[in-house]
């Protein structure tokens, strides 16, 4: 490793122990923004969702610690890291990210003031994270009872909100487009609470309830809530675990218009869902 990355994965270590200190729970990054450390399931014919419970590194966010033995376990594992991701919606501050693209063509601060005015809230005093594109990250807390969503322009154009399950890159990190840095007389303060009325945008809207046959009975119903509990970047993969057990259950015709119904609720085209449930079927030894 050349010695400039030795400084820049010794920088971020320093940087990510520190945001650990203010309770953030944390994992390296490699230049791409992306976790440093792969899935130990990449080879699996068919991955299960796994949060950790297997015990081995490379879990995503899932993997974010605050304690700094575990930190330096992770980094250890990935002596490659020049970054660090710093997980949302976990205590003690229910981190919510707002980032503000500026690479869309959009005047994405312009897409927040006028919300604000519209919708009758101010964004306080908070911490600012400036990206090396020229785009900012908004750091918020939230209440922990709310469950805040990624989500990617839904709020406004260029605007990308990280919840439950993502990460903000930490102020200090290096990445191939370059540094990401606390805006000046941010560093020091705590993220601020969402204000109400954004908070209410954040969220999506209420679920309507999806009937499911009686034949497939209530295991049938705990699939379909599994696949409505995906977040953005599980959504395939919860689908086709779902369907694969629905198969192997016996209930899986049974269960295919309900789990395409949940699937697009999570975002899903029903084309990527029938075809993911296809999969799932075949793999099974089950006609579509």
């Amino acid at each position: 490793m050349a010695t400039t990355d030795r400084q820049a994965t010794t920088l971020a270590l320093a940087h990510a122990l520190s945001a650990a200190e203010r309770g953030l729970a944390v994992i390296p990054l490699s230049r791409s923004k992306l976790p440093a450390l792969r899935s130990p399931h990449r080879d699996d014919p068919a991955p299960s969702p796994c949060h950790g419970a297997c015990g081995r590194l490379g879990h995503g966010v899932y993997d974010a610690s605050s304690d700094p033995d575990r930190i330096r376990e992770l980094f250890a594992a990935a002596p490659w890291s020049t970054g660090y991701g710093i997980a949302c919606g976990l205590p003690p501050h229910h981190l919510i990210g707002l980032d503000l693209d500026v690479k869309t063509g959009t005047d994405s601060s312009a897409a927040l003031r006028e919300l604000a005015l519209r919708h009758l809230f101010t964004i306080p005093p908070t911490v600012v994270v400036v990206t090396p594109s020229g785009g900012r990250h908004l750091w918020l807390s939230g209440p922990p009872e709310v469950v805040v969503p990624n989500s990617a322009g839904r709020l406004a154009p260029g605007i990308d909100i990280r919840g439950a399950g993502g990460y903000l890159v930490g102020p200090g990190s290096r990445t191939a487009q370059g540094a990401y840095a606390a805006a000046p007389g941010t560093a020091h303060l705590a993220p601020a609470p969402c204000p109400r009325s954004l908070l209410r945008l954040l969220l999506p809207p209420p679920r309507a309830h999806h009937p499911v046959p009686t034949a497939a009975g209530g295991h049938g119903q705990g699939l379909v809530q599994f696949v409505l509990a995906a977040h953005e970047g599980q959504r395939n993969t919860r689908l086709f675990w779902a369907a694969c057990r629905a198969y192997e259950d016996g209930i899986g015709p049974a269960l295919v218009t309900p789990l395409v119904d949940a699937a697009l609720h999570t975002g899903l085209s029903e084309r990527e869902a029938r075809t993911t449930i296809a999969s799932a079927a075949r793999l099974t030894g089950h006609r579509p």
